[in-house]
């Protein structure tokens, strides 16, 4: 993403002149547009748009430009999210035992494939993956989830995560139910993988009952962890087909590739800011 650009992510109740009062306002202060995207839901009668701009020439310095969009799109009744591309996005993972997704993920880091990604710790219910973590010179931290101490355990990691400025949390096949206090300290910025379409096949051994059932594709859904169980916004979905041929270990295999991808897709659209949420529904900005 080149640096030094302003990104906005807005939506409000569609109204005529929409874009022409964000552009004015962007040009009008010196902005080089470098990027737009609009859509109108016309069911719901709602307007998004993704507007990502040059700094380089721009009059409001970056520190007033929150108050100025603000006086700009409160008349509007409009949500409004601004970021600048050369912020750095903290990010931690959280993981089990499971390592297919964290390893993509590290790989992908390594090669600088997440750009403006810092992820400075790893936490695990489990310590199967503190070796990764340390091959790849990542902090792990072990979180003891049990039942009786769940929210003194979450408090805790709630703080790990403050003290290491985190925005992101990637569940990279973490099988914990995060409580509803977790999820609202960072709403919309937790990414969860799922086995599946959800709601098809919760639960454990996701492969065994899709094989049970003779289904002809499987499926990964990454979406945004919330209060409702697997029920968060969807930010990406993929399926591959399958037959009477394989195995469950064909399954299991095949699934993990499917995970991986989906996940990583998901983590990319979120750092570059394309993903805006509306109630329980995302707008992606491909």
């Amino acid at each position: 993403m080149p640096a030094h650009n302003a990104i906005l992510l807005v939506s409000c109740p569609d109204q005529a002149g929409l874009v022409a009062k964000l552009t004015a306002f962007i040009h009008g202060n010196g902005g080089n547009i470098v990027h737009l995207d609009q859509h109108v839901d016309t069911d719901a009668d709602v307007f998004f748009m993704r507007v990502e701009w040059s700094l380089e020439q721009f009059t409001i310095p970056r520190e007033a430009l929150g108050k100025a969009i603000a006086k700009l799109t409160r008349p509007l009744n409009m949500h409004a999210e601004l970021y600048f591309s050369d912020a750095p996005i903290r990010l931690a993972i959280f993981v089990t035992s499971q390592n297919h997704c964290l390893y993509d993920l590290l790989a992908r880091y390594e090669a600088g494939e997440l750009p403006g990604v810092e992820i400075p710790l790893i936490i695990g219910n489990h310590k199967a993956l503190e070796p990764a973590a340390q091959r790849f010179g990542i902090a792990f931290h072990h979180f003891d989830v049990d039942k009786t101490r769940k929210p003194e355990v979450e408090r805790a990691e709630i703080a790990l995560l403050r003290e290491n400025q985190v925005d992101t949390i990637v569940m990279a096949k973490y099988m914990q139910i995060l409580s509803d206090e977790f999820c609202a300290e960072f709403p919309n910025r937790i990414i969860n993988i799922h086995h599946s379409f959800l709601p098809a096949f919760v639960g454990a051994k996701p492969y065994h009952q899709a094989h049970e059932r003779g289904v002809k594709i499987i499926g990964a859904t990454a979406h945004y962890a919330t209060a409702d169980l697997d029920q968060g916004p969807i930010i990406e979905q993929d399926v591959i087909h399958v037959s009477h041929k394989e195995s469950i270990d064909d399954y299991v295999r095949r699934g993990k590739d499917l995970e991986k991808l989906v996940l990583s897709r998901a983590v990319w659209w979120h750092i570059q800011r394309k993903v805006l949420v509306h109630e329980n529904r995302t707008v992606i900005f491909r």
